[in-house]
């Protein structure tokens, strides 16, 4: 009897197993949630992106007329187009661009013309599947990506006009119908949004091949058909291709585009959807998507989380998409890509389509620590930027862009080296650093450091010498502290490790005493007489001095110092809350998006969505007061994020707002990724498990966690109590049992001790 009872419950736990590892995550993943955006105000800047993790191609429905860089909005009533797009924030603009859309009766491609109503009562979005239902046409449209290809569906009514209008976008482009082939080639060279600098040669190759003979075709050249002309080049093209269908007939659409060559986007489109049913490229697909999301499996039963599990999915679905997988394969299977910096052919990995001002801080410290093979091809395709351009990204889409500040690739870098990839070509990296840490582009001040000369002769970038000097000298010191770090790995000399830990400190000489903060200085060594802590832009980037006071993510106790120490540097954190939401805008000129989303979310001076302070929570775990981060971060989590149309708070910016959750969600924050120390919070769920890349396993409970429950008494991790207030890599690579048993009062005797607070330069020995 007792070994039936023991085989029943083997029975019962591998059920269980089972079950759990057929679970399909991607229904918790949510690509509409903050969708509803508009120029004036964010809500995450992003639209419903249905790709597959760092895809190279994503797709989306677009709502947009005329090249609109918020090509789709939630509060948008007709659809323009299944496009293929590239786009990673909608400042930045799109490239490559290629839509497909539907429709009956006469033949209309512009934009304003074939549009068709639709409702989200008949749209369904899913990382790996999108639906939709054209009223206009009385036609469903179905799409099931694969990493550089796509495959359509579309189920017409009973018609002599079923059209498909494909539109191969502006700049100049070119399309070439086959008929025998049921195929459409050509490319587009489309790219939109800031300075770029490209080479002449850019183009996205694509093919679109259909399972049914066209009835006819029209080709068009801006905005007016040219008739059954087979090519045509230009401005802008495109072509209407007619069928004739029986009622619920399903037209199926291949797609596959290539940034090589024509030939490679036909290889791509045999390799990644070939003869494959839509069934079997979607099913493809949700594999791919549960392969990364279910290796963290959130085990909470309470009926009042399942907002949190949603939003928790959603964002480590966003972590996902970028940055973009800029390769393909060649017919031997050899990894090979077009640089978007010489125009050139070569092997090798690339990446793109992510600022590094923006995820340096989160989303890249979660691929070294959870996803290391993700992280190290990332550190080849920075080799190979360097190899072809001479500079390290610090915001490529799909090359150099001229956008945002500082030299952070030293962050992606050594925090990734430092933290166990050491598979890298090493040496390229450090000397891409090293020369980033010495020079400025040419053209794009955004490439290497602006104002360089002045920072490494006064140790400050003076305001009188370019714009967003404090911020720059901020950025700059950390990734200084990063190139110390470094340095000191790679056993470089003396004199050059000596030289990075000093200007790791340069943050010293920005800071006002007078007002407890950070300030720009002219290059005679005076601060600004006019100096408002409350004015926007100028000499910070798209915040103020309460904003970007914080950025001293190497050395927070040095910061305390400064401050006056601990009692006051917690006097000033708690101040940021406090205070009213109040701004200048006179630097801009005008009220820019950041401060109507600081001015609404009720969190005083905190801008929660804009990357420069969210690291500020949990600086209270160097301060002796570590339930404040507890708190906060919880508040944070309940109240600035929901899977809805407008559930972020500012801008997503490519994964790293997600990173923030996702990491704070779990109970820890990587504050100064190249130390590989996490800050403790407050952990989101009861329980999560996560499969580490090393085969062990990561199981994170916390004891009677809920909405009072915010707080924590006490933390043991593999049973033994531990009392500092941050995590260590190795401890969490290590696997085990984390557990927070966690109270509705502050424990405020609990890492209090500066024994138990994280890493910082000034104290080190």
């Amino acid at each position: 009897m007792r070994g039936l009872k023991l085989f029943l419950i083997g029975c019962f736990v591998l059920c269980r197993f089972l079950l759990q590892a057929q679970k399909d995550f991607t229904k918790y993943a949510l690509p509409l949630v903050s969708t509803q955006n508009e120029y004036q105000f964010s809500n995450g800047n992003v639209y419903p992106c249905i790709g597959l993790p760092f895809a190279m191609n994503h797709w989306s429905p677009q709502t947009a007329l005329n090249g609109e860089r918020w090509q789709y909005s939630y509060n948008a009533h007709q659809i323009t187009g299944l496009k293929e797009t590239h786009q990673p924030s909608p400042w930045v603009g799109d490239y490559g661009q290629l839509s497909l859309l539907p429709t009956v009766g006469e033949k209309k491609f512009l934009e304003k013309d074939r549009q068709s109503w639709f409702s989200h009562k008949t749209e369904i979005a899913a990382p790996d599947y999108y639906k939709v239902y054209l009223a206009d046409y009385n036609v469903t449209a179905e799409l099931a990506p694969s990493e550089r290809g796509c495959m359509m569906q579309f189920i017409f009514p009973e018609t002599s006009e079923a059209n498909v209008v494909i539109d191969a976008f502006d700049q100049e482009s070119f399309v070439k119908v086959i008929p025998g082939e049921n195929e459409i080639i050509g490319y587009t060279t489309q790219h939109s949004g800031g300075k770029k600098l490209l080479p002449g040669n850019f183009k996205n190759f694509f093919i679109i091949k259909f399972d049914k003979p066209f009835k006819n075709y029209s080709t068009w050249l801006d905005t007016s058909f040219v008739g059954d002309v087979k090519e045509v080049k230009g401005k802008r093209t495109g072509v209407v291709v007619t069928f004739n269908t029986t009622a619920n007939e399903k037209v199926i659409a291949r797609i596959a585009s290539s940034f090589i060559s024509q030939g490679q986007a036909q290889l791509n489109l045999s390799r990644e959807i070939g003869n494959k049913t839509f069934k079997q490229v979607k099913e493809k697909g949700k594999q791919a998507w549960n392969k990364y999301l279910s290796k963290f499996v959130v085990e909470d039963n309470r009926l009042d989380d399942l907002d949190h599990v949603r939003m928790f999915y959603t964002a480590l679905y966003r972590m996902l998409l970028y940055p973009r997988e800029f390769f393909e394969y060649d017919t031997r299977g050899r990894i090979m890509h077009y640089s978007p910096y010489n125009g050139k052919v070569l092997p090798g990995r690339m990446y793109t389509d992510n600022g590094f001002w923006d995820t340096f801080r989160a989303e890249h410290p979660f691929f070294t620590l959870f996803l290391p093979g993700v992280s190290k091809h990332i550190l080849e395709g920075l080799a190979n930027t360097y190899k072809e351009s001479g500079w390290l990204p610090e915001w490529a889409s799909p090359g150099h862009i001229k956008v945002m500040i500082g030299s952070n690739s030293a962050s992606i870098i050594a925090s990734a080296y430092l933290n166990g990839i050491k598979d890298v070509d090493i040496n390229t990296l450090w000397n891409a650093t090293y020369k980033n840490a010495y020079h400025v582009h040419p053209v794009l001040s955004s490439v290497g450091r602006a104002g360089v000369m002045e920072y490494n002769k006064l140790g400050y970038v003076p305001y009188d010498v370019i714009n967003e000097s404090a911020a720059r000298t901020l950025e700059y010191a950390y990734d200084d502290f990063c190139m110390y770090k470094l340095a000191q790995s790679l056993h470089k000399s003396p004199d050059i490790i000596a030289t990075f830990r000093k200007r790791a400190f340069n943050y010293k000489n920005l800071f006002y005493p007078k007002y407890n903060l950070m300030a720009g200085r002219h290059s005679n060594g005076n601060f600004r007489s006019d100096f408002n802590p409350f004015s926007w832009g100028g000499d910070f980037t798209e915040g103020n001095s309460w904003q970007y006071s914080w950025s001293v993510m190497q050395d927070p106790s040095g910061l305390a110092k400064l401050m006056g120490g601990r009692k006051i540097f917690v006097e000033m954190l708690d101040s940021v809350f406090k205070m009213p939401p109040v701004f200048d805008y006179k630097n801009y000129g005008k009220v820019i998006h950041e401060m109507r989303e600081m001015q609404t979310i009720g969190f005083g001076q905190y801008a929660h969505g804009n990357e420069p302070i969210q690291h500020m929570i949990y600086l209270y775990d160097w301060a002796g007061q570590p339930w404040k981060s507890q708190y906060w971060a919880r508040q944070v989590m309940d109240r600035l994020y929901q899977p809805t149309a407008d559930g972020y708070c500012g801008d997503e910016d490519n994964g790293q707002t997600s990173a923030w959750y996702v990491f704070s969600a779990l109970g820890f924050y990587p504050v100064c990724p190249v130390i590989g120390e996490f800050a403790i919070g407050s952990p989101l769920f009861r329980k999560v498990k996560i499969r580490l890349p090393n085969g062990k396993t990561l199981i994170i409970n916390a004891n009677k966690n809920n909405e009072e429950n915010v707080y924590l008494k006490s933390i043991s991790v593999n049973k033994i109590i531990w009392d500092k207030n941050y995590f260590t890599r190795g401890q969490l690579q290590q696997g085990g049992i984390v557990n927070f048993q966690m109270t509705s009062k502050p424990n405020q005797l609990k890492g209090t001790k500066e024994k138990d607070f994280p890493f910082s330069l000034s104290n080190e020995k």
